[in-house]
């Protein structure tokens, strides 16, 4: 059984480890995958606004006060913070939140491994949790920019949620198991969610140009490169340090 101190100690380990990652993710983020997003959302808001006066116009002439309710229900969208300074910040406690949450899934397998870590062997839990959490679930799904079609939400969350776990337990086979039999269940298990597929509209395309959706792939897996990486080294760290 944990004992309060271990609990002390996996409690600190990943609120100074998924804080400090949280907070260069937001730095990393702000520098090259922001501008890309905002990029992306004005192609975004001319797309809708144009599919909205094609609607407005076609039903005006018909039915005149089913287009003004339609005006008014899209002049009250849904509340999004405001660009600037309250984007960033809502950005930043939304990074650090989830890094805290991934640094407890690091500690927790550190933890069940039983082995000894230090800054060092962090990277290497770091890059386990980039397989995992990122590259893995982003061969089906990889990173869109806002104004892309997509499958419905659910579908999605369903398949990503399937992959990172059955990852998660094909490369601990992979890695921990000794018969021959397990390591190669380990590796069916990281083939499952690609042969069952993941989930994808019947139509593919997005407001944003194909430039600016690749700039935006392959700025994302760098951001969560550096964060991983970082995450895993800290956690290492800490995790030793208040051994």
């Amino acid at each position: 059984m944990i004992n309060l101190a271990v609990l002390r100690r996996i409690a600190s380990v990943v609120l100074l480890a998924g804080a400090l990652a949280g907070l260069l993710l937001s730095g990393v983020q702000q520098l090259q995958v922001s501008r890309i997003i905002l990029q992306a959302e004005v192609y975004e808001e001319a797309a809708a606004a144009e599919a909205h006066r094609q609607a407005h116009a076609a039903a005006a002439p018909a039915v005149p006060a089913a287009a003004h309710e339609q005006e008014h229900a899209h002049e009250g969208g849904e509340w999004e913070p405001a660009n600037g300074f309250e984007r960033s910040a809502y950005t930043v406690l939304a990074n650090v939140s989830m890094a805290i949450g991934f640094a407890l899934f690091l500690a927790a397998a550190i933890v069940i491994s039983g082995r000894q870590v230090t800054w060092r062997s962090g990277l290497l839990w770091g890059v386990a949790g980039y397989l995992v959490f990122f590259v893995a679930p982003s061969l089906g799904l990889p990173p869109e920019v806002p104004g892309t079609v997509a499958a419905p939400l659910h579908a999605r969350q369903l398949w990503w949620v399937m992959t990172a776990g059955l990852t998660a337990a094909g490369l601990g086979l992979g890695v921990y198991a000794r018969h021959w039999a397990l390591k190669l269940l380990g590796l069916a298990l990281l083939v499952v969610p690609h042969a069952i597929g993941a989930p994808h509209p019947a139509v593919h395309g997005g407001a944003a140009p194909e430039e600016l959706a690749q700039a935006f792939i392959h700025a994302t897996a760098l951001a969560n490169g550096v964060f991983w990486l970082t995450l895993g080294g800290l956690t290492g760290y800490f995790y030793k340090k208040f051994a």
